[in-house]
């Protein structure tokens, strides 16, 4: 795996390269934000680590440009900041995932681990699904025009389904798509996740999208019947 580490901190950045490589992670270092975007656009990254507050070129601009040329390299927001909006905010503008500093190495380590699976195979601008739409770059859902709000883990739940459309997917296999490897909770939330999207995506818009297969797990029609 190769990483970009895009952060001002210089301590914090060289302290995060040396246990990445530890891991038998290959890391560049960006320490501004235009660099970070340059490197970003030029590089081919597993994931990409960008600060927010950074020198030059904030973090979300950087996002916002990357995903204008269409890098769909999956992205890591760190940030000092803590809040549903600056969270919200990096969503919006096509991060992958989000971590407020300080945070535990192991944590990141296992987020970059999910992040690269996920990011593994090619990432569409937009799913289609029938009259289901699932934007990744902008996270928006809408179904028959109508746009849907999911929270991040929903659209997370929902993408790795639209995504392996027709197959029988256990919750272990979800869970270890979505969640990451350092979460050691009951295997059952995502049933519960299923059911919050079953309420927002289904329900009222009298489908079946997502179908529970007796001792298999969940299956995603595309056609909703």
């Amino acid at each position: 795996m190769k990483v970009l580490v895009v952060e001002d901190e210089a301590l914090l950045a060289r302290s995060l390269a040396r246990g990445l490589r530890a891991e038998g992670i290959a890391v560049d270092l960006a320490h501004d934000g235009i660099a970070g975007r340059d490197a970003a656009l030029r590089g081919h990254y597993d994931v990409v680590v960008l600060d927010i507050m950074l020198p030059g070129l904030q973090g979300y601009r950087v996002l916002q440009e990357i995903r204008a040329a269409d890098v769909a390299t999956p992205v890591l927001m760190l940030t000092a900041k803590d809040g549903e909006y600056d969270e919200a905010d990096a969503f919006d503008l096509g991060a992958d995932d989000y971590l407020t500093k300080p945070f535990s190495f192991v944590v990141l380590v296992a987020r970059l681990k999910a992040l690269a699976r996920r990011g593994a195979t090619a990432r569409p601008a937009v799913l289609r699904a029938g009259d289901l739409t699932l934007d990744p770059a902008r996270h928006r859902v809408t179904r028959g025009g109508t746009e849907i709000s999911l929270t991040p883990r929903e659209f997370a739940v929902l993408e790795y389904l639209v995504r392996n459309p027709d197959v029988a997917l256990s919750k272990t296999a979800i869970l270890q798509a979505v969640w990451d490897d350092a979460f050691d909770g009951d295997v059952n939330i995502v049933e519960t996740y299923v059911s919050y999207l079953r309420r927002k995506i289904d329900t009222p818009f009298g489908r079946s999208s997502i179908r529970t297969i007796r001792g298999a797990g969940y299956l995603f029609s595309p056609d909703g019947g």
